[in-house]
């Protein structure tokens, strides 16, 4: 079996490669997010209720993504925050939110509802 190549299709054979890199680096990125998602992501839930968090102590693991879901139940927002772990995120009256966090180092981490610091008071334990 012979191969010929005709200097047209040696010509286009730069442009066709460029094209299959890209492609294989969109689809590769696309695979791993959603392996990271759903397979190593740590998921947790948090409600707001009479501008308390229940639960208000979460214990969590190290080492891996975390996702808190935290749904407000009152009808006043509160911003759900933590300067120990550098997010806040105002969430709406009855309505919820997401905050994502980096894998986290063993220790205590403070949380508060900023709106209602007085009641709304929580922490992490990372172990």
């Amino acid at each position: 079996m012979s191969i010929s190549f005709s200097a047209r299709n040696v010509a286009r054979l730069p442009a066709f490669l460029t094209i299959l890199a890209a492609a294989a680096v969109v689809l590769g990125g696309v695979s791993t997010r959603n392996v990271w998602a759903s397979d190593e992501e740590h998921e947790v839930e948090i409600s707001i209720k009479d501008h308390k968090f229940e639960p208000d102590a979460l214990k969590l693991p190290t080492g891996k993504p975390i996702k808190i879901s935290i749904k407000n139940l009152d009808a006043s927002p509160e911003e759900f925050e933590s300067s120990d772990l550098g997010f806040e995120k105002v969430i709406a009256g009855n309505s919820g939110a997401i905050v994502r966090l980096k894998p986290l180092k063993p220790g205590t981490y403070m949380f508060i509802g900023e709106y209602h610091q007085d009641t709304a008071l929580g922490h992490i334990v990372a172990e």
